[in-house]
């Protein structure tokens, strides 16, 4: 047997409402398929979430870290880690098919 390394990754597209906790340290939740996952950050890294949502109109964030203490609903999020993208828009493609009369 060889050993590997469990990481949940976690995609959203919104602000989750946090709360502030020791050190300026910012707790938040988020409910996958039914399980919450709960997450504490750094505030550095909370404030990427608001500015991409102040400076994208569109915008994806993976959250990923690793597979943490089980909790009566889900589980903690050790070691969170994001990285927020900017969510460019589709460009309106036409069908060949539709200009034909």
């Amino acid at each position: 047997m060889i050993a590997g390394k469990l990481e949940v990754a976690i995609k959203i597209n919104e602000v989750p409402q946090s709360k502030t906790i020791e050190n300026g340290w910012q707790q938040f939740e988020i409910d996958c398929d039914g399980r919450i996952i709960s997450i504490t950050v750094k505030p550095k890294i909370y404030k990427k979430l608001t500015d991409a949502a102040s400076n994208y109109p569109q915008w994806v964030a993976a959250i990923a870290g690793k597979l943490g203490q089980q909790t009566d609903n889900g589980f903690v999020l050790e070691e969170p880690n994001i990285q927020v993208f900017e969510r460019k828009p589709k460009a309106e493609t036409t069908s060949l098919f539709g200009a034909v009369s």
